[in-house]
C-alpha cells in the first residue's frame, strides 16, 4: 500500500476556498453593520450596564437584610 501526499494546491482547495462561492456569499442587512451597527452595540452596553447595576442594588440589599436580620 503507498500513501499519496496531497499537494499545496490540493490541501487548499479541500479547506479554504468554498465549493459553491455563490451559495457562500451573503449580504449584509440594515443594522448588521456600519452606523446601524455602532448605535445597535451602544444601546446593547447601554442596557447591560443597566441591568448589572440593578442585579448588583437586589444583590447588595439582600445581603444587608439578611444581615440585620441576624443581628436581632
Amino acid at each position: 500500500m503507498k500513501s499519496r501526499r496531497a499537494t499545496g494546491a490540493a490541501l487548499r482547495s479541500m479547506f479554504w476556498s468554498p465549493k459553491n462561492k455563490e451559495r457562500e456569499r451573503y449580504y449584509l442587512l440594515p443594522g448588521m453593520g456600519g452606523r446601524a451597527l455602532r448605535r445597535k452595540q451602544k444601546t446593547i452596553l447601554r442596557w447591560s450596564i443597566a441591568a448589572g447595576v440593578v442585579v448588583s442594588l437586589l444583590v447588595a440589599c439582600l445581603l444587608y437584610l439578611l444581615e440585620v436580620s441576624q443581628r436581632k
